[in-house]
């Protein structure tokens, strides 16, 4: 356990800091958060296994200075282990805690980094709550020399200890950034700041002194998203996404359609460009009622409507990436929805 909390330059930068900045509060005057523990590398351990939740926050200095800190253990594994059904579950448990406890301030989910954008972006879009739901990971585990781990969850509470927090929808907090579920992308297999919001920037910074906030978010989500989890939804609706690529013959694309799929994401080319074969595939799939949603490889720029002049039946993903997309359409085929429907939550959220 030493070894997860000694030695951290940035991190022990910060313990310092708070220190020096903060007057000491009493416990009852301390804001109240929530930890859920979904696995991932921030658990991880080089001789394997992963650490607890409770853990987790024992290895972080100064945490106890900055909230009351209550642990949950949701699961215990990589986040490339975790899908819709684990979705379903934490976005529900969130809801309860919140609706169960008025008091609370907010809740941070530490999760693996290799799916986090899907889960942060799917609570984003069915919390139905303004206090603040942060995601937290880290990209070297809790026994490396230079774990980003803890700094991470410290700066998670710092954020939502600040008062411009609320109705910023789901965060993710990594490397001293604070982003948009929505606009946030993991950009590099080993850096710590893999993390970025390129296109439209992060909201704000944790920096040693203060939390500052630039910016706000203007799509719907949370309490104004019109996809939150129908009561009695169990599982998602079926959308494979599907990558295009130069000389494909639209073979997978076919068999994603012949399995039975309610809606299909197309991962297309730049602009949403795609190749003959798809095309014409697509065309044939979206005339027999099933939705299909192009969207780019490329990670920047909206995919607009009908760039090669096809179906008007398309729905376009605008700047939500193919994964992303992904998460919305399963969300709004709870309920039968129209091409028009799907096109105005994808513009909208």
């Amino acid at each position: 356990m030493k070894s997860s909390v000694i030695g951290f330059g940035r991190l022990t930068a910060y313990a310092l800091a708070l220190a020096s900045i903060c007057a000491p509060v009493s416990g009852q005057d301390l804001p109240r958060i929530l930890v859920i523990a979904t696995g991932g590398t921030i658990a991880g351990q080089e001789q394997g296994g992963q650490l607890t939740g409770a853990q987790l926050v024992e290895a972080v200095p100064g945490l106890a200075d900055l909230a009351l800190i209550e642990v949950e253990e949701f699961s215990r594994v990589g986040s490339s282990a975790i899908g819709p059904g684990h979705w379903i579950r934490l976005s529900r448990r969130v809801n309860k805690v919140f609706e169960s406890d008025p008091s609370l301030a907010g809740v941070i989910v530490t999760h693996g980094t290799d799916t986090m954008e899907e889960t942060a972006y799917f609570l984003h879009l069915t919390i139905e709550e303004t206090r603040p739901v942060v995601m937290v990971g880290s990209m070297r585990n809790s026994t490396a020399v230079s774990a980003d781990g803890p700094a991470n969850l410290l700066a998670a509470a710092r954020v939502i200890g600040h008062p411009e927090v609320k109705a910023q929808g789901v965060l993710v907090v990594l490397n001293d950034e604070i982003h948009s579920a929505r606009d946030v992308r993991k950009t590099d297999n080993n850096r710590v700041d893999t993390f970025v919001s390129r296109e439209f920037g992060m909201l704000g910074v944790v920096d040693v002194d203060n939390v500052v906030f630039r910016r706000k978010v203007t799509t719907r989500h949370t309490s104004v998203s019109e996809v939150h989890l129908l009561p009695e939804t169990t599982e998602l609706p079926d959308v494979p996404l599907v990558a295009d690529f130069a000389g494909n013959d639209a073979s997978l694309l076919k068999a994603a359609y012949e399995s039975g799929a309610d809606a299909i994401v197309v991962q297309a080319f730049a602009g949403g460009r795609a190749s003959p074969a798809v095309r014409e595939a697509y065309e044939e799939i979206v005339a027999s009622g099933v939705p299909v949603v192009l969207a780019s490889r490329v990670p920047e720029g909206r995919v607009m409507s009908d760039p090669q002049g096809t179906n008007d039946g398309l729905v376009y993903s605008g700047d939500l990436p193919p994964h992303k997309a992904r998460v919305l359409v399963m969300l709004a085929l709870q309920r039968p929805s129209s091409t028009a429907r799907l096109q105005r939550l994808m513009d909208t959220h």
